[in-house]
């Protein structure tokens, strides 16, 4: 514990280390091959360096991606329309960020427009972008929230992720068919009672 937090405090003295080259990062796999034993030089591990570099590019993408770009891009001829919309079911994969191991699970996104909608694929991407990265669920589902509230600036944000985490599963206490839910409610979502209950039933978590 005090050794976590004297690198906590350093992290945030000293600038962020510079990222490694690919083959800097391919060395590191094969060094962690080596570590748990294995010969990194036979033929089923000579390749996996390079595909474990390939898959992390892919698992981390979200890097790379700037989620309030997708949300700038907004409509105001709806026709006055000023109802909750609601987008349920948006599958994603993150990885936690304490062992790198899979999660896995659906977010439901609700916002009630103040004016302005952004298609439904861009709500998508927002949680494409934040599962893309290392991640815990209570931070990723106030990050999304966060966003949305942030550049749409609508009346209220409704976000709940219901996932199951393969560090619970594959590990410790190896309890599986566990799911865990989180939930963020900003504005109406958090001050009316009805507007919460909507959003719930709408998504099927009011039972």
């Amino acid at each position: 514990m005090k050794r976590r937090k004297t690198l906590a405090k350093k992290a945030k003295k000293s600038p962020k280390p510079k990222r490694p080259s690919r083959k800097q990062a391919e060395e590191a796999v094969e060094r962690l091959l080596l570590w748990a034993g294995e010969d990194p030089r036979r033929e089923g591990l000579v390749d996996t360096p390079k595909r474990v570099v390939d898959a992390y590019l892919d698992w981390f993408s979200g890097y790379k991606d700037d989620p309030v770009k997708f949300l700038q891009r907004t409509f105001q001829e709806v026709e006055g329309y000023d109802e909750m919309i609601v987008l349920r079911d948006i599958s994603f994969e993150s990885h936690c960020e304490h062992h790198i191991a899979p999660i896995i699970g659906v977010a439901h996104v609700g916002y009630l427009p103040n004016n302005k909608v952004v298609g439904i694929s861009k709500l998508a991407r927002v949680v494409e972008t934040f599962a893309r990265r290392f991640q815990v669920q209570e931070k990723m589902t106030a990050q999304i929230a966060n966003c949305i509230q942030d550049v749409l600036k609508p009346k209220g944000v409704g976000i709940v992720i219901d996932a199951t985490h393969q560090c619970m599963t594959t590990r410790g206490i190896h309890k599986s068919g566990v799911s865990m839910v989180t939930s963020r409610m900003l504005g109406t979502f958090r001050k009316d009672a009805r507007t919460r209950a909507e959003f719930l039933r709408m998504i099927g978590k009011n039972d």
